[in-house]
């Protein structure tokens, strides 16, 4: 009797932990990932027509050599295609501006210091 028992305990408690174990995990399948962006290459407007820039994703709507372009935020195309910034300056809203400096920028594109107040450093107000 004493085997039988232990035997039918060891099948209660084998039995309570599959109960309690948690479902298995289903591998997604490599082929029915989810839905990733496409390749920058996808986005390449010399062998596709221009349309491919406004298609959702697209890291700009304007196809500056060859390569889909945001013109508002690119320091190679800022504005329009042959346009480039200088070393140092960055791009906002199409216009190459020192961020360092310019007062409707200051430290990043459109943070607008007051009027009395100096833009230096990237800061309004630098009190140095």
């Amino acid at each position: 009797m004493g085997r039988t028992t232990m035997l039918l305990m060891a099948l209660a408690l084998a039995l309570i932990a599959v109960a309690h174990a948690a479902p298995p995990t289903l591998r997604k399948s490599r082929f029915l990932a989810d839905k990733t962006p496409p390749p920058l290459s996808y986005y390449d407007c010399v062998r596709k027509p221009p349309s491919v820039c406004l298609e959702p994703g697209s890291p700009g709507n304007t196809c500056c050599k060859g390569t889909c372009t945001n013109t508002l935020s690119s320091v190679e195309h800022c504005g329009n295609c042959n346009r480039k910034c200088k070393y140092g300056d960055t791009c906002c809203d199409g216009k190459c501006v020192d961020l360092l400096k310019d007062k409707k920028n200051c430290g990043e594109c459109s943070n607008q210091c007051a009027k009395s107040v100096k833009c230096e450093f990237g800061m309004c107000d630098y009190a140095g």
